[in-house]
């Protein structure tokens, strides 16, 4: 018997991925904090290649903050610039706007040169399901513009979210 451990929702959404990396910018991946290796989608690594990256560990207060650290060196190493938050309670929120301008100064200083001035940075939320991406999204956006629930897949759609002049995200299911 060959059994599928790839779930079809996360097909689908490795698809739709594939279609919109061409409009952002950079991606920001969300992972749980308490066991960000475990909680990590290994094609993403693939389908960001030549994007800017930002890890965002959430859940953080459920988590020991010394390990926390050393993952944070552990994505610094790789070249991945982290920020460590609690979605739900805010800790964190504003420090990920500053992170996703200096990820991408390269980008914005390009654009400048081109004479594009105020486009704002396109970001790419992911993560697997159930790791607080539209806790996420609602928080950093300071409003609700996504339904959140405690199990998979309540996401259904793909939706673009304005936070600010500077960052435009696209929510995936």
């Amino acid at each position: 018997m060959n059994i599928q451990w790839y779930p079809g929702h996360m097909t689908k959404a490795k698809r739709m991925m594939q279609e919109d990396i061409k409009l952002i910018d950079i991606v920001i991946e969300l992972l749980d904090a308490r066991v960000p290796l475990s909680s990590r989608n290994p094609d993403i690594d693939t389908l960001a290649n030549n994007k800017y990256r930002l890890v965002l560990l959430n859940k953080s207060d459920l988590a020991d903050s010394a390990i926390t650290a050393k993952w944070e060196e552990y994505f610094k190493s790789k070249g991945i610039m982290t920020v460590t938050i609690n979605a739900r309670n805010g800790q964190g929120m504003k420090a990920i706007t500053a992170k996703v301008q200096e990820a991408c100064k390269e980008k914005i200083e390009r654009d400048r040169k081109r004479g594009i001035m105020n486009r704002p940075i396109r970001a790419m939320i992911v993560g697997i399901p159930n790791v607080g991406k539209s806790t996420f999204i609602n928080s950093f956006a300071k409003k609700a513009c996504t339904k959140v629930g405690n199990k998979p897949g309540v996401t259904k759609g793909k939706q673009w979210i304005k936070i600010n002049k500077n960052v435009e995200l696209l929510d995936t299911p």
